[in-house]
């Protein structure tokens, strides 16, 4: 079983938790935006899949296409490059960031834990449309279908 679905806006990183004194005591809490963006994941994963979960025991592959907004400062000639892939994104977040808010999302959701992903694939574009594509499988071939998925054919 293959799902897929989608995430709107700009892709967003897991950011590095933050650390309070209380006393004695030091404690570590998510920022306000990593925990606005997971719970954005979950809400879009739930919308689309109400009633799905993988069982306990399921390795799981995942692939994320993010499409990051174009810069306004950039030239026709190098917008035009950047639409068909030529030129790619090298600037934050970086995938393993945008991978890690994902995967911390779906925990609990569309899966048991995170650990049980096996396999996981980030690409990154720029688009005109700005928005994160997930897709998570029980099936472990599912590399050779994101190549695929990548070169614009779908599963």
């Amino acid at each position: 079983m293959t799902l897929h679905f989608t995430i709107p806006g700009s892709p967003k990183g897991k950011q590095r938790p933050r650390f309070r004194r209380m006393g004695n005591f030091v404690s570590a809490y998510s920022p306000k935006e990593t925990v606005l963006y997971e719970n954005l994941v979950r809400s879009c994963f739930i919308e689309a899949y109400p009633d799905t979960f993988f069982d306990k025991d399921t390795p799981l592959s995942m692939a994320v296409f993010a499409f990051m907004d174009i810069p306004t400062s950039v030239s026709k000639k190098k917008r035009q490059q950047m639409l068909d892939w030529i030129i790619r994104p090298i600037k934050k977040p970086d995938s393993s960031n945008i991978l890690k808010a994902i995967e911390d999302g779906l925990n609990t959701v569309a899966y048991h834990d995170d650990t049980q992903i096996v396999t996981h694939h980030v690409y990154r574009f720029y688009s005109e449309n700005p928005r994160v594509e997930v897709y998570i499988s029980d099936d472990l071939d599912f590399e050779i279908s994101c190549r695929r998925l990548r070169d614009g054919t779908q599963l």
